[in-house]
């Protein structure tokens, strides 16, 4: 089973990119499945209905969320009846949405699960202990897993890649919008990155406008932050999964960037 895994989609700036670079990733990587992580999806804040439609109508089978998961009221109005979208897992007992699900797309089937950190991010439930109780409990039936670990502390991410080796297929971070450089197959088969990166502007700080990260830095003032609109940079991984065993046996980082030339 070919994944597409796309990191943390910032604002217009990021879905632009998207739409405009997933032909070209579809045709280089004939993924069967393409999760995407769409937490910033709306003005660099949370996600609507509109947008997760137009995810999927390019061709988004599964999304992921994390910390920013409420920051659009809008989320509330369909993230129970939206199977296709995953919340982190770990949240409190009785949050909207659900924390893992299973994605089909070209006669293939993905369980995804969506957890938070604790370390620098709000205090809420142990990843580790309700990550292991949703994928011990997907390996009755699904092979293929994918653990989508949306957390600051790049300990805690690497932390999670060992523990979930050999147990989940690809355990890839989210949430730093830096893309890390050290894509490993872990000795279980477990296919690891700490960070996949954002897609959204090159020009900006995190796909934010500069100017007001640096007034907020160098003030200590509060800061509107606003979505820049600079060249865009899109990051993500490929993973090829055997799927008798779920292990991984291929994994590939993606790093695009506006006006760079691709070999094809």
């Amino acid at each position: 089973m070919k994944v597409l895994f796309i990191g943390d989609i910032v604002g217009n700036t990021g879905r632009k990119a998207l739409r405009d670079n997933l032909p070209y990733l579809k045709n280089k990587y004939q993924p069967h499945i393409i999760i995407v992580n769409g937490e910033n999806a709306a003005a660099g804040r949370g996600i609507t209905s509109a947008i997760a439609n137009e995810f999927f109508n390019w061709g988004v089978h599964g999304i992921t969320m994390g910390n920013h998961t409420w920051d659009n009221k809008n989320i509330f109005e369909f993230i129970d009846d939206e199977p296709r979208m995953v919340r982190p897992a770990n949240f409190p007992q009785g949050t909207p949405g659900h924390g893992y699900t299973v994605v089909k797309g070209n006669g293939k089937q993905l369980a995804i699960v969506n957890l938070q950190g604790r370390t620098f991010l709000p205090a809420i439930d142990c990843p580790f202990r309700v990550g292991e109780e949703i994928v011990e409990e997907l390996r009755r039936q699904h092979k293929c897993i994918l653990v989508d670990f949306h957390a600051e502390a790049t300990s805690e991410k690497i932390a999670m890649g060992w523990f979930m080796d050999g147990r989940a297929s690809i355990v890839v971070g989210t949430h730093t919008h830096v893309q890390s450089n050290d894509d490993t197959i872990l000795p279980g088969g477990t296919a690891y990155l700490t960070d996949a990166g954002m897609v959204g502007s090159r020009e900006g700080i995190l796909g934010m406008e500069k100017d007001a990260v640096l007034y907020k830095f160098t003030t200590q003032l509060p800061a509107r932050f606003v979505v820049d609109e600079g060249k865009w940079m899109l990051h993500g991984l490929f993973a090829d999964l055997d799927e008798d065993t779920g292990k991984a046996k291929r994994l590939e980082k993606i790093r695009l960037r506006e006006d760079e030339w691709v070999m094809e």
